[in-house]
């Protein structure tokens, strides 16, 4: 006979949260995708009928309450009433981080996550048991040839890239000791933010955004946006086939991730020989915890480099602490920024 006292109660609610949780991401980033956000900043207190028209679904209306009622369980939207004398508006914040027309969207990563990402993922035991990418590239292919070769995917990776780290950018700028530094170059530097929001945060800094040629006119714009041309400048350049322009700080976000360690060391020496002494390395990523079991975001886009790349992998302080003192830093520290990212640092 079983025995019926084991302790705690046994619940599987986890693992259906878990195992169905694209049904989750998948109501959220229509939301997205539809601007739903976006258009309830500018008009709020819609009803469903209102929104069905706006969205243009043709769906029944049981639906419309459905798909807005789950978005307000999971606590993206606010609603007085129920069914059709409801009414939607958005709450801190979705209006903070999803409206469009606001400088603190990040939805940039979540578009890209549906467009692209999305489908991609389905195919995880595919990349697990072949070791290949499982994206554009899957015939081949070097994924950022194809990103920058189409001037509206490489718009949409771009705005994910800065959306997703702008946080860290600005935390970094406002924290970092750069009392002892006047240059920094940007390894990497996609759409110029991380040096923008350097130089805005640190008046007596210069800054570089070094990137391929392609990302060149992103960034410009966008540091003539920011009237920032007298401080902030674009270098054109392949970072494994040129040197990284010399500068008292190199960062790199979200850059390391992307390679095998053989191509992370090269780059962490490339920065090495182009900072002088007493000059500092960062690297802003998703730094995983030593016993790797705590930050899950980490973990999920080290999976996503195999999905992407086949190759690249996210990494432990202590993985950046071997490769840089291989290269011949002198020593490291960490510095935590928003939610699962981190900001580790070498000094030369």
């Amino acid at each position: 006979m079983e025995n019926s006292n084991q302790g705690p109660s046994l619940s599987p609610d986890s693992i259906m949260q878990i195992g169905l949780g694209f049904w989750a991401s998948k109501t959220l980033l229509t939301a997205i995708k539809l601007e739903l956000f976006t258009h309830l900043a500018q008009t709020p207190n819609l009803n469903g009928s209102q929104i069905k028209k706006m969205l243009n679904f043709n769906c029944i209306d049981r639906h419309v309450y459905d798909f807005l009622d789950t978005l307000t369980t999971f606590g993206f939207l606010k609603r007085e009433g129920l069914l059709e004398h409801a009414k939607y508006s958005n709450n801190d914040n979705t209006a903070f981080f999803l409206d469009k027309n606001k400088p603190s969207y990040l939805g940039g990563i979540l578009e890209m996550a549906n467009n692209r990402l999305y489908g991609f993922w389905g195919n995880l035991e595919q990349a697990l048991q072949t070791g290949l990418p499982q994206n554009e590239a899957k015939e081949g292919i070097n994924l950022f040839e194809i990103l920058y070769s189409s001037p509206e995917r490489l718009a949409e990776f771009m705005k994910a890239m800065s959306g997703i780290q702008m946080g860290n950018f600005v935390l970094f700028a406002k924290t970092f000791d750069f009392s002892k530094y006047k240059t920094l170059v940007d390894a990497g530097g996609a759409s110029g933010m991380f040096s923008i929001m350097v130089a805005l945060n640190q008046s007596h800094m210069n800054c570089i955004s070094f990137d391929l040629p392609q990302v060149e006119p992103i960034a410009q714009n966008n540091i003539n946006h920011f009237q920032l041309a007298d401080r902030v400048k674009t270098a054109k350049g392949d970072f494994f086939k040129e040197s990284i322009p010399k500068a008292d700080v190199i960062t790199m976000g979200n850059i390391l991730h992307d390679w095998d360690e053989e191509n992370k060391i090269r780059l962490i020496k490339k920065a090495f020989d182009a900072l002088p002494e007493g000059g500092a390395l960062v690297t802003i990523e998703n730094i995983i915890d030593e016993e790797r079991n705590n930050n899950a975001f980490g973990l999920m886009m080290s999976l996503n480099m195999l999905i992407e790349t086949g190759k690249g992998f996210d990494y432990t302080f202590s993985d950046f602490n071997k490769w840089t003192k291989q290269v011949g830093f002198k020593n490291t520290t960490i510095i935590p920024l928003t939610g699962p990212a981190s900001a580790a640092i070498a000094y030369k």
